[in-house]
């Protein structure tokens, strides 16, 4: 299984070029973004949703910090 991270702009549309990862666990990737998501956010990534294998498990969840 893979674990990756998709990334939107506030306009909700995708933002191609930052490095989605690719993580073994579901438990790796929400821990990397919960160290990487300030750094996302600087990049001009609004929110994020989380996929196993090509399949949306959940969001798009917001990185805004309120």
């Amino acid at each position: 299984m893979a674990w990756t991270w998709k990334y939107f702009g506030a306009d909700g549309d995708p933002v191609e070029g930052a490095d989605a990862g690719r993580f073994s666990t579901q438990a790796d990737a929400e821990t990397w973004l919960g160290h990487s998501w300030r750094a996302l956010a600087d990049e001009g990534v609004a929110s994020v949703s989380l996929f196993e294998d090509g399949r949306e498990v959940y969001g798009p969840m917001s990185l805004s910090p309120e």
